[in-house]
């Protein structure tokens, strides 16, 4: 009876010991949460297209916030009829949705756009910059490109050096075309 007793106060202390131990986890498990939802504040211009995640990707859509025609050759700022505050410590990067030039023969002028954290004001409102490559019209609420957030870039320093130490792969585009 009394190792019966002992044993029995033996698993209630594992039992005991156990249960902490998940609450210590439950507890602790948010520090290592990286699908938690990051906070944007956002201004919407003129009516625009609320903003929204797709459903396959990672990518979120822009549209163009009024009705544009644009002739073979010209070059517009269109308006993506949002302003938003990011996260600190990230940075937004803008490029084409994959069937914007099929679309609107349209190309982004910059290739990539990158909106910082200090481009947060309430006037600051977020553009795409387009080279027409035929006569187009864009429609107010065309989603033509996406972005996502990156974090920004840490501080670097840079160390001078004569030599890299490192074989050279042989200039540029030496890997070949297949």
């Amino acid at each position: 009876m009394v190792h019966l007793m002992f044993m029995i106060i033996h698993m209630e202390k594992i039992l005991i010991i156990f249960l902490l131990i998940i609450l210590l986890l439950l507890s602790i498990k948010d520090l290592f949460n990286t699908t938690k939802a990051l906070k944007i504040d956002i201004k919407y211009f003129n009516g625009a297209k609320k903003l929204k995640k797709i459903e396959k990707g990672d990518w979120i859509d822009l549209s163009a916030n009024e009705t544009i025609a644009l002739k073979k050759g010209e070059f517009k700022l269109i308006p993506l009829g949002v302003a938003m505050k990011l996260p600190d410590g990230y940075e937004a990067n803008i490029v084409p949705r994959s069937s914007m030039y099929k679309n609107f023969k349209v190309l982004q002028t910059n290739s990539f756009g990158v909106i910082d954290s200090t481009y947060c004001g309430s006037s600051d409102e977020w553009k795409l910059p387009v080279i027409s490559m035929e006569d187009t019209i864009i429609h107010k609420g065309d989603r033509l490109c996406q972005f996502r957030l990156n974090k920004i870039q840490p501080s670097v320093e840079f160390n001078t050096v004569d030599n890299l130490d490192n074989i050279s792969r042989g200039g540029f585009g030496t890997t070949g075309k297949n």
